[in-house]
């Protein structure tokens, strides 16, 4: 596959990059990558590393870091506006619990466009495979590093009608799911993904008592992205959502009555939305 340095429109480039395969990069981003004027990363090594796997070359092209810390941002900045940057962070999608806001901010304020180059994320892979409803998600990133702070964010999202999705260090996880359990008690359910795309992936399901437990079975080693299931998605039976369903289409359509149900017990609504179809049949 050949990957010649292509003409690119002036602008900055976030670059999506693998989360542990190295394979799972797009042959758009591999595309910008070998035709950007400017290379900005979070870590420039690993970028160069990503690179030279592929085959990709920054020979006589400028690699700047840009993170919180670096002195380059403004530097990046301002080349976005005058030639291509294509920014990638340490790995996954730019923007999401990574860097790269402030610069796509300022970017646009300087007039530079700013395009997406989709790809590889850690929060849709655990969505994937977590095995907890996916209609209505909440990304919560990373938590507060102190347990009253944390606690407290856990207490605000508790109601929400969603899968909450946090992300996790190896050092932190174990503090963050007995948080979990003594803010939203040990039967609501979640998920433990551990080392997404990589040799040693490991996904653990149930009620949230039992992922405690479970990740003391596990090598505590890589990024974690923790799931909650929505307020009510495990502990209601088929009998609960038809006789909830019954009670709404008294008075709505089938579809309204669907979604009103949904939203309240944290469900699925397409699957919701099936069961209300056979009960109208009926």
């Amino acid at each position: 596959m050949n990957f010649a340095p292509q003409p690119l429109a002036a602008g900055l480039y976030l670059v999506s990059t693998p989360i542990g395969n190295a394979r799972d990069i797009t042959l758009r981003a591999l595309d910008v990558l070998a035709g950007a004027d400017v290379i900005a990363a979070e870590d420039t090594r690993t970028a160069r590393k990503l690179m030279e796997i592929h085959g990709l070359s920054s020979a006589g092209r400028q690699m700047l870091a840009y993170h919180d810390h670096s002195s380059d941002r403004a530097r990046v900045a301002r080349a976005a506006t005058t030639g291509s940057v294509a920014y990638v962070s340490e790995a996954g999608t730019p923007l999401l619990a990574d860097p790269g806001f402030r610069l796509a901010r300022d970017v646009r304020a300087a007039g530079g466009a700013v395009t997406a180059v989709p790809g590889a994320s850690a929060l849709l892979a655990a969505l994937a495979v977590g095995g907890q409803p996916t209609d209505r998600f909440l990304f919560a990133g990373f938590l507060p590093a102190t347990a009253a702070a944390r606690r407290g964010v856990i207490a605000e999202l508790a109601r929400v009608p969603a899968t909450l999705v946090f992300y996790e260090s190896p050092g932190r996880v174990a503090a963050l799911l007995a948080d979990l359990v003594e803010t939203l008690g040990a039967e609501r359910h979640g998920a433990i993904c551990r080392e997404l795309t990589k040799k040693f992936e490991e996904v653990a399901e149930g009620p949230l008592g039992e992922l405690v437990a479970r990740l003391g079975e596990m090598v505590v080693k890589g990024e974690f992205v923790v799931l909650v299931a929505p307020p009510g998605a495990a502990a209601v039976s088929e009998d609960d959502v038809d006789a909830a369903l019954a009670q709404a289409m008294e008075t709505m359509r089938v579809k309204d009555a669907a979604n009103a149900v949904a939203g309240a017990l944290g469900l699925p609504r397409r699957d919701v939305y099936q069961r209300a179809l056979g009960l109208s049949r009926k």
